[in-house]
């Protein structure tokens, strides 16, 4: 069974755990590097062609704009094709409730028929949101298994957490 980790990441300023913190590299890149380390699955980064801002408030502002007029934001790459893939891990931050508008991009250039995504976010308190229900409505001919949210703040802890929403999955 092939499987593709696809995931959206957002290094820079982020909040955490109350405050704003530099981050290097993005909450939900390091949680995608585990289940990459955990399953061996190909990884495959969501880039949109107009970044977010650096600065977190700006950010949260572009994407909270984004939401609103339900912007479908140009990517920079997609995978030549999933037709070999079975599985995909479908990663995100929460942004607003759901996931981030480039995700919806990604979701709606392909055909998840017949796939099974397995999506998780990293949050800091709203957990999966109503980002499940939303990829069922976007990829309407996959099975959406019930997703991992992780607690950004303690992302770097949650290899334990990962790996049994991973044996769940089996």
């Amino acid at each position: 069974m092939a499987e593709m980790i696809v995931y959206f990441s957002r290094k820079y300023e982020n909040y955490v755990s109350g405050i704003i913190k530099n981050l290097s590299v993005g909450n939900t890149e390091v949680a995608a590097g585990m289940i990459h380390e955990l399953t061996g699955a190909e990884l495959f980064e969501v880039k949109p062609f107009q970044e977010y801002s650096p600065n977190y408030n700006e950010c949260i502002a572009e994407a909270q704009a984004d939401q609103k007029r339900d912007a479908r934001p140009e990517l920079t790459d997609y995978p030549e094709s999933l037709d070999g893939y079975d599985r995909i891990y479908l990663g995100f931050p929460n942004y607003w409730g759901t996931m981030p508008m480039p995700m919806f991009t990604f979701l709606e250039h392909f055909d998840f028929t017949g796939k099974k995504i397995l999506p998780f976010c990293t949050h800091e308190g709203s957990g999966m949101g109503r980002s499940e229900a939303d990829i069922r409505h976007l990829c309407p001919g996959a099975v959406v298994e019930k997703g991992l949210p992780i607690h950004g703040a303690s992302v770097r802890n949650a290899q334990d957490s990962i790996k049994q929403w991973l044996e769940k999955q089996d």
